[in-house]
């Protein structure tokens, strides 16, 4: 398991996204490293991204402490290529690592990960597609196609700050005692809210607010009952 890439964006502008300033750092590109990554602060009033010289700018839905750094595997950027019949290559879908050898989607939210000599992260929550991300890439339905495969990759807050660079190995250096992983959590918030009082396993891993919105789903239809 390790570091394939390391992937910044700068500040763009475009007309398909949804930050009220036009602009976006969606459409990554990998550095050669080392990458300073840290705790970026709160999403609306921190830094953003978790990464030295990334860009985050739609800071409503995007960035801070929770979405600190996006992985997203390469394995799962070559079943797309397979299916789209192009080239994917590293941080085009806007993932800050490109992993290999990791199953990144299976990961348990609250597991951690030690990336190169000192960075250590923890799994927060997995990407949900928005109208920006159908945009870069250019693919009619991208949303609807990239949310029914259920392998959206992990957002991860950062315990320890590191440096990191491509070929860096990845450890898993705990797995939590619950099954809430980063698929389930993400079909739980997307097709099959049934799942939702499941993800409140996930304890304090959980966000505060996917949390609260899981508090209000369970207080409106009840733990054992998913919406009607």
């Amino acid at each position: 398991m390790h570091l394939l890439s390391v992937n910044l964006g700068r500040a763009t502008a475009v007309d398909y996204t949804d930050a009220e300033d036009g602009l976006t750092g969606h459409g990554k590109r990998p550095a050669p490293g080392p990458v300073r990554v840290f705790a970026p602060g709160p999403k609306a009033t921190g830094h953003g991204s978790g990464l030295e010289g990334d860009a985050v700018c739609n800071r409503r839905h995007h960035g801070g402490d929770h979405q600190a750094v996006y992985a997203y595997a390469r394995e799962d950027l070559d079943r797309w290529e397979r299916e789209l019949g192009r080239e994917l290559p590293a941080g085009l879908f806007g993932e800050n690592f490109t992993t290999s050898g990791v199953d990144v989607n299976d990961a348990l939210l609250g597991e951690r990960w030690r990336v190169g000599a000192d960075l250590v992260l923890e799994v927060a929550s997995a990407r949900i597609p928005c109208r920006t991300f159908q945009g870069a890439l250019g693919e009619s339905s991208w949303v609807k196609r990239f949310t029914q495969a259920g392998r959206p990759g992990a957002y991860l807050r950062v315990i320890e700050e590191g440096r990191v660079s491509p070929g860096d190995p990845i450890e898993i250096l705990h797995r939590p005692d619950h099954d809430v992983t980063v698929s389930l959590w993400f079909r739980a918030f997307t097709t099959e809210r049934d799942l939702l009082p499941r993800t409140l396993a996930a304890g304090a891993a959980m966000e505060p607010e996917a949390h609260e919105r899981v508090r209000k789903h369970v207080e409106k239809y009840g733990a054992d009952n998913g919406a009607k």
